[in-house]
C-alpha cells in the first residue's frame, strides 16, 4: 500500500506538509516526501491529515459489552480482593460493538483490562481494535498488572464484611501479596537450581513479570494521597508503575514528576459520581505536561464511550495544550507509558502500519475519519 500527498504528523523526528507512506506486510517501510513504486494499492490522501492510529491507554473495551447487562459484564471478579491470576484476554469479546466505534474514531490500539474492585485485579492487555480472535489482536499481554487504591476496593468489600475496608488495608494487602510473591519466586529459583520439583501457583506466577520489572503495576488512583501511596509502594519494592486516573494529579505535580512515573489521565468527560472525583478537571493533563510528566489521556470506556477519546483531548486543548502536545497524549506518549512504543504510536519505519487519514484535525468535532488502517489493512473507509 502506498499513501500519497498527505499532511503527515509522524510523532517521530520529522513531519511532512505533503508526504507519502509505503507499507508492506503490515509494516511501515518508508515515510518521505515523494515515493514512487509500481504495482501498489494507492490511496491519494490529497492534502488530508494523517496521524498514527490513536491509543486509549486505559479502558475496559470488550469486558463490559454493549446491550448485554450482567451477562456482558466480565470486568470485576468480586469474590476475592487479590486476583492477579486473572487475564483480560480471557474475558474480552472482540465482537462487542465498541470495537467498530473505536475503529471509526481512529483508535487502533487499546489497553483493556480488569476494573478497580480488587486490590489486585489481574493483567491488562494491549490489543488492536480490529479482529475476531483476541489472540490475533494482541500487541502485548500481559502489558500491566492492575492494582487499585481508594474508594472502590473499600466499598466493594465493606459490603461483604471483609478486608479491605480502609485505605490502610488496601496498601497492606498489596504489600503482603508482593512479599508473598517474592518469597515464592525465591523458592522457585532455589528449587530450579537444585533440580527439585516445585509446585507452581498461578496467583504468584502472574506477579513474576511485575517483580522482574517486565511490566508495571497499573495503579487506579484518583485522590492525591492514593497517588502518593501508589508511588510509595512502587519505590519500596523497586517496581515499575503507571499512575492511572490521577484526578488530583494537578495538586501534586512536583511529586509525580520526581517519581519518574507516567500518568494516564481520565475519564475527565464524566459525572462526579464519587467523592474522590471532586477535583476532576481538564486542567490536570495540562499541569502534568507543563511539569514535565509524560502523560496520556484515556476514556476508561465505558465510563466515557471509546469513540469520544478525541473529544476528551479537544477539551484538554481548551485548557492550554498545543496540538502536538495533545496528539502525543493519544499516540507516542501513550505508547511509551504502557511500553508498546516499539510497535505503535508513531509513523516510522519498522512500526506497525496503524494509520488514520482524516479530513481535518482529529480534535475537531466535525472532522471525519476517511480511512483507518491497522497492520496495513484498511479496516474502515468513509462512505
Amino acid at each position: 500500500m502506498l499513501i500519497k500527498n498527505g499532511m503527515i504528523f509522524t510523532m517521530g523526528e520529522m513531519n511532512f506538509e505533503k508526504g507519502d507512506i509505503l507499507i508492506k506486510d503490515g509494516k511501515i517501510v518508508d515515510v518521505s516526501e515523494n515515493i514512487n513504486v509500481d504495482d501498489e494499492y494507492i490511496i491519494d490522501a490529497n492534502g488530508a491529515t494523517i496521524i498514527p492510529g490513536m491509543i486509549d491507554a486505559h479502558c475496559h473495551l470488550g469486558l463490559i459489552e454493549e446491550n448485554m447487562g450482567q451477562e456482558g459484564s466480565n470486568v470485576n471478579e468480586v469474590s476475592d480482593p487479590i486476583t492477579p491470576q486473572i487475564r483480560a484476554i480471557d474475558g474480552i469479546n472482540p465482537l462487542d460493538g465498541g470495537f467498530k466505534k473505536a475503529v471509526k474514531a481512529g483508535i487502533t490500539t487499546v489497553v483493556s483490562g480488569p476494573g478497580s474492585a480488587n486490590v489486585i485485579g489481574g493483567s491488562f492487555a494491549a490489543i488492536k481494535t480490529h479482529g475476531i480472535c483476541i489472540d490475533d489482536m494482541i500487541v502485548k499481554s500481559p502489558v500491566a498488572m492492575k492494582v487499585a487504591f481508594g474508594e472502590n476496593p473499600k466499598r466493594v468489600y465493606k459490603g461483604k464484611n471483609k478486608a479491605p475496608m480502609t485505605r490502610m488495608a488496601n496498601a497492606a494487602m498489596l504489600r503482603e501479596t508482593i512479599i508473598e510473591a517474592k518469597n515464592y519466586l525465591n523458592k522457585k529459583n532455589i528449587a530450579k537450581e537444585k533440580g527439585e520439583f516445585f509446585e507452581e501457583k498461578l496467583k504468584y506466577e502472574a506477579l513474576i513479570p511485575v517483580l522482574n520489572r517486565e511490566i508495571p503495576l497499573k495503579a487506579h488512583a484518583h485522590r492525591a494521597d492514593d497517588i502518593l501511596t501508589a508511588i510509595r509502594i512502587a519505590k519500596e519494592f523497586d517496581l515499575r508503575l503507571t499512575l492511572d486516573h490521577v484526578t488530583e494529579g494537578h495538586l501534586i505535580t512536583s511529586h509525580i514528576k520526581k517519581s519518574g512515573y507516567g500518568a494516564i489521565v481520565g475519564p475527565t468527560l464524566s459525572f462526579n459520581s464519587k467523592i474522590e472525583l471532586t477535583n476532576r478537571s481538564f486542567k490536570t493533563s495540562v499541569e502534568l505536561i507543563k511539569a514535565g510528566v509524560k502523560t496520556a489521556i484515556m476514556t476508561d470506556h465505558p465510563v466515557t464511550n471509546i469513540e469520544r477519546l478525541p473529544l476528551c483531548v479537544a477539551l484538554t486543548m481548551k485548557e492550554g495544550l498545543s496540538f502536538l502536545e495533545a496528539l502525543r497524549t493519544v499516540t507516542i506518549d501513550a505508547a511509551s507509558i504502557v511500553g508498546i512504543d516499539d510497535k505503535v504510536g508513531s509513523i516510522e519505519k519498522g512500526k506497525d502500519a496503524d494509520i488514520v487519514i482524516l479530513d481535518g484535525s482529529p480534535f475537531d468535532i466535525a472532522t471525519k475519519t476517511l480511512y483507518t488502517i491497522i497492520n496495513g489493512e484498511v479496516v474502515y473507509k468513509a462512505e
